[in-house]
């Protein structure tokens, strides 16, 4: 996140920091196996987790390397971090002002973050501080809307989407498109299960999404309510019974480009 974060970011992940550590789905364990095979990092490599949240991608990086450095600019979030990582070394700061050493890092990984720093000001920080050869890791969960239910509560989250950037917008590519800092590599795509409650995994992970936890208490109830109502009338489930909610997950790779 840059040094002006999106109001949005500020106002919804602030308030709701605790609920996004609760409700939000973990990652596929194939993702231990991608870091290790595409980004080739091993026990003495350096990884920065950047825009680290509540340290939800964490898990997956201590299984590589122990050398971990997590980076976040919003305070809730990295409160929340350290109370389920308390040795995790943290820093908070943003995404286009690094206090890290240059050629120092092996990979950088943004798990659930890049599109809220998608800039030229970020990639540049980021090929600082990235060793010759280092890459950049970018992975997202998103809901399979290929599932009725699914595909039905996204259609109620568009229209309050508004500016806010998002994946799926696809406008985090476009930093990508003339600069010579970084070459994609490749796409990998996984799937993920996310499993509890209709009101743990539906309506609280919706709850905990940057726009709506901006809202007013009011609305965000209101919507709540509205969540419910479409995954009783798809599934027939009640907000406290059980329900897979089916995610994809999506990581990218990108390789620094080294000046001639």
């Amino acid at each position: 996140m840059t040094q002006s974060l999106h109001p949005t970011a500020q106002k919804g992940f602030s308030s709701a920091a605790e609920l996004y550590q609760q409700s939000r789905p973990s990652y596929p364990q194939e993702l231990v196996d991608w870091l290790k095979n595409q980004l080739h990092l091993n026990p003495t490599s350096q990884v920065i987790d950047l825009g680290a949240g509540t340290g939800k991608f964490l898990a997956y990086l201590q299984q590589v390397t122990p050398h971990i450095t997590a980076i976040e600019p919003i305070a809730e979030m990295l409160a929340q971090l350290k109370i389920s990582y308390p040795h995790i070394e943290t820093l908070q700061a943003c995404s286009n002002d690094l206090p890290v050493t240059a050629n120092s890092i092996d990979a950088v990984v943004c798990a659930q973050s890049f599109h809220w720093f998608a800039n030229f000001e970020t990639l540049q920080q980021i090929h600082q501080v990235l060793k010759p050869e280092g890459h950049l890791a970018l992975i997202w969960n998103q809901r399979d809307i290929q599932v009725d239910w699914v595909k039905a509560l996204a259609d109620v989250l568009q229209p309050l989407e508004s500016n806010t950037p998002r994946y799926h917008s696809g406008q985090w590519q476009v930093v990508f498109e003339h600069q010579s800092l970084f070459q994609w590599v490749n796409v990998h795509t996984f799937t993920q299960h996310h499993i509890g409650t209709v009101e743990n995994v539906v309506s609280k992970r919706l709850l905990s999404t940057s726009f709506i936890a901006a809202m007013p208490e009011q609305q965000q109830q209101h919507l709540k309510q509205q969540f419910e109502h479409i995954v009783l009338q798809y599934t027939g489930r009640h907000p406290q019974d059980e329900i897979i909610f089916p995610y994809v997950t999506y990581a990218y790779n990108f390789k620094k480009i080294d000046p001639k």
